[in-house]
C-alpha cells in the first residue's frame, strides 16, 4: 500500500474508546480528519491529546478502530503510514545536544540529507542555523525547526498539538502563517479558539472524553449550542472587558455523571 492509494479522508475514528490501565477516558467518539483543518478543542484532561496519541499508532483502543484509508491501523504497513502522517510537537521536543541540521537529516534518507538548508527554507530560517543548537534559537525559530523536520518526510497530515502554547503574540502569529500556507491537511490539538479559528474548518469540542459538539468552526465558535463551548469561548478575554472571577469550566457541570452520558442540561 502506498501513500498515493488513500483516497478521501486521511485518518477517520469509528466508536473509538481509549483508556489507560482499562480506564476509559475517551469514550465511543467517531470523527474523520478532512480538507481544510480539523481541530480538537478541550480544556487539559478532556482527552484530546489520548485521541492523538491513537491516530499516531502509539495508543491502541481498547474498542472501536481508526481507519487509515480503507484500511485499520493494525493492518496498515507503517512505514508508509509513517511518511503520510507526522506529529508536530511544541519546541521543547528538540534534543538539546543535538545540532538543527542533524535533527532535521535525521528524518531524511542518507542520500537526501542535502535537503536541509531547502527545508531551513521553507519553514522561514535560514539554512545557516543548521550549525546551532536549540539553546541558540529562538521559541519560534525551534518551533519552526519542528515543523520543518515533519515536513521532510513529505506527509499528507499533520498532527499538531498545541504548536503556539509556549510562544509570545507575534511569534505565534508567524507560526499560524506558516502553517496556513502549508499545502498539507492537519489535525490541531489545541484550547485556543483563535488557533483553530484560523487553521481548521472544522472542529470537535470534547469535553470528559466524550464529543459534545462538532460543525463548521465559524459557526460552532459563533453559535455554540452545547454550554461547554458557550463557556470555553466565554472565558476569552475581551478586549476593553475587566476580568470576570469565576469558576473552571467544569465546575459549571452539578455531577460529571452527567456530563458522561452526554447530558447537556445541569448547568448553573
Amino acid at each position: 500500500m502506498t501513500g498515493a492509494a488513500v483516497t478521501g479522508p486521511v485518518l477517520r475514528a469509528e466508536r473509538v474508546t481509549l483508556g489507560y490501565a482499562r480506564r476509559p477516558v475517551v469514550h465511543d467518539v467517531s470523527l474523520e480528519i478532512t480538507e481544510g483543518g480539523v481541530g480538537l478543542i478541550g480544556e487539559s484532561g478532556s482527552g484530546k491529546t489520548t485521541l492523538a496519541r491513537a491516530f499516531l499508532g502509539l495508543l491502541t483502543p481498547m474498542s472501536g478502530n481508526i481507519w487509515y484509508g480503507d484500511q485499520t491501523l493494525k493492518k496498515v504497513d507503517m512505514r508508509t503510514f509513517r511518511k503520510d502522517v507526522q506529529p508536530v510537537f511544541q519546541a521543547e521536543a528538540l534534543d538539546p545536544r543535538m545540532r538543527i541540521g542533524r535533527s532535521i537529516a535525521e528524518a531524511l534518507p542518507r542520500a537526501e540529507r542535502h535537503r536541509v538548508p531547502e527545508l531551513l527554507e521553507q519553514v522561514g530560517l535560514a539554512p545557516e542555523l543548521a550549525g546551532r543548537r536549540p539553546h541558540q534559537l529562538s521559541g519560534g525559530q525551534r518551533q519552526r525547526v519542528v515543523i520543518a523536520r515533519a515536513l521532510a518526510v513529505g506527509p499528507r497530515l499533520l498532527i499538531l498539538d498545541e504548536p503556539t502554547s509556549a510562544l509570545d503574540v507575534t511569534v505565534q502569529a508567524k507560526v499560524l502563517d506558516l502553517l496556513a500556507s502549508l499545502d498539507t491537511e492537519r489535525l490541531l490539538i489545541t484550547h485556543n479558539l483563535a488557533v483553530v479559528e484560523r487553521l481548521c474548518k472544522t472542529s470537535h469540542v470534547l469535553f470528559a472524553g466524550r464529543v459534545v459538539e462538532s460543525g463548521p468552526t465559524a459557526e460552532l465558535l459563533a453559535s455554540p449550542a452545547h454550554p461547554y463551548t458557550r463557556a470555553l469561548r466565554d472565558a476569552v478575554p475581551k478586549l476593553g472587558e475587566s476580568p470576570r472571577r469565576r469558576g473552571g469550566v467544569r465546575r459549571r457541570c452539578r455531577r460529571r455523571r452527567a456530563a458522561r452520558s452526554g447530558c447537556a442540561a445541569r448547568w448553573r
